[in-house]
């Protein structure tokens, strides 16, 4: 028998349209082998607390052994996953095409979309997963003003976390009516797309839930840059949720109605010559990984996956082709950076921290840990406290480091870092940092 990570690993489609996927007897066998697997190697047990329950239900049992772990209790190691991926792509020596076949991410979501389908959710997990409409409501004209003044008061937190289950001291986004796609366009100009390798220098920005409502100033931060680049950019006419919070719910029939509206608009901007990109990393892996993942004979979703890429991956393809304007008359001194999980699973290096290198007297110091967050993990009640253990390895190292900025790609990531750290004010998008280096 080979050991595994001696190969790349190889992802196989989520057949979840056949009818095993959907089989209770053949998803608990399919659990408990993996879980005895994981049991005798133990690699994973600092990245989340799926495996700490796991390892704690085995070593409790009455065998010490998964055969000793009630299969009722198997779904406590589902609630913990928050589908970051970093078990696969980062410590698992028995991914495929090692013959175990471990795919822990894509297992669990194929038990959280039984527990949908056969339980559906709380009140709580629909609403934190419906970014559109809840954040499309919030967003309302003298709404947000409200929202975003309830979210800071203490009373009102706590009566939200006791009635909805939000934690009271978790970090809220604040809401904005005047939204990126408000800000942007007026922003554009036409610029002469320039081909540089494998892009077309003509882009269209997803501007995204989060994006679009709750940081709207990042994405005319992206308009300056790429626009200082020769490059032309555009907003995408219009568009849904990526899917990715019902992902990670369980809830497949809504992912496959948010592709069916988000895929066609964008396979038509395909078609036109524009290349994608996205200011949210867990965005950009919908459209890069998990829907080709589930949908991989749709072919316009195979279009959008290739013209799909990570903002920052951009641009360093563009100076790689000697087309980046490299005159930063700003220096950035010392950054700390956190690596998105959604980031680095991408599999396309820390081209943020390339990027900002480039800076004159700038130095990246990059942190590969999570953050913890998952956008609902570390607002839920439940999870909160240990969203924040999770978080202490990064806080400490920058911390130690009392950095001149702090940044992260997700700015949800960043954000609840910068809430428990002690050392950094308010976190930076590598973008705004990107343009604080223009003089932009």
């Amino acid at each position: 028998m080979r050991e595994g990570s001696l190969e790349a690993p190889t992802r196989h489609p989520v057949e979840w349209k056949s009818e095993e996927f959907w089989d209770k007897d053949a998803l608990n066998d399919e659990l408990e082998r993996v879980y005895d697997i994981c049991h005798g190697c133990r690699r994973c047990v600092s990245l989340c607390d799926s495996f700490p329950t796991l390892f704690d239900l085995v070593d409790e049992s009455e065998t010490m052994e998964v055969d000793g772990v009630a299969k009722e209790d198997y779904i406590k190691v589902v609630d913990q996953c928050y589908m970051c991926d970093l078990c696969y792509m980062t410590k698992c020596p028995y991914v495929p095409p090692h013959e175990w076949n471990i795919d822990f991410p894509h297992l669990m979501l194929r038990a959280k979309a039984q527990k949908f389908k056969n339980e559906g959710a709380r009140l709580r997990d629909k609403v934190l997963t419906s970014t559109d409409t809840v954040f499309g409501m919030t967003s309302i004209p003298l709404v947000d003003v409200t929202v975003n003044a309830l979210n800071k008061n203490d009373t009102f937190r706590k009566v939200f976390e006791k009635g909805f289950g939000v934690h009271r001291e978790a970090p809220v986004p604040e809401f904005h009516s005047k939204t990126l796609r408000k800000r942007v366009k007026p922003m554009i100009k036409s610029l002469e797309p320039k081909e540089v390798g494998n892009t077309t220098g003509k882009v269209a920005l997803y501007a995204t839930c989060y994006g679009n409502y709750n940081s709207p100033t990042l994405g005319e931060d992206f308009v300056k840059v790429f626009q200082h680049n020769g490059i032309y950019i555009d907003i995408v006419p219009k568009e849904k949720c990526c899917g990715m919070p019902k992902l990670e719910l369980g809830d497949l029939d809504t992912v496959e109605k948010l592709k069916d509206a988000n895929i066609p608009v964008l396979a038509k901007l395909v078609d036109e010559g524009y290349d994608l990109i996205a200011p949210i990393p867990s965005c950009v892996l919908m459209y890069k990984q998990e829907l080709p993942l589930l949908f991989p004979n749709d072919p316009d979703v195979l279009k959008v996956q290739k013209a799909f890429f990570d903002p920052f991956e951009y641009l360093w393809l563009r100076h790689k082709g000697g087309e980046l304007n490299t005159e930063f008359p700003n220096a950035l001194g010392d950054i700390a950076y956190q690596v998105a999980c959604h980031l680095r699973v991408q599999n396309i290096g820390m081209k943020t921290r390339d990027v900002l290198n480039l800076v004159p007297e700038t130095t990246v110091t990059a942190q590969e840990r999570c953050s913890g967050h998952d956008g609902t993990y570390a607002v839920k009640e439940e999870t909160y406290q240990k969203a924040v253990k999770i978080a202490r390895p990064v806080v400490r190292k920058v911390d130690e480091q009392e950095p001149d900025h702090f940044s992260s790609d997700c700015p949800m990531a960043a954000t609840h870092i910068a809430e428990l750290s002690s050392k950094v004010d308010k976190p930076k998008h590598p973008m705004t940092l990107l343009c604080m280096a223009y003089g932009l």
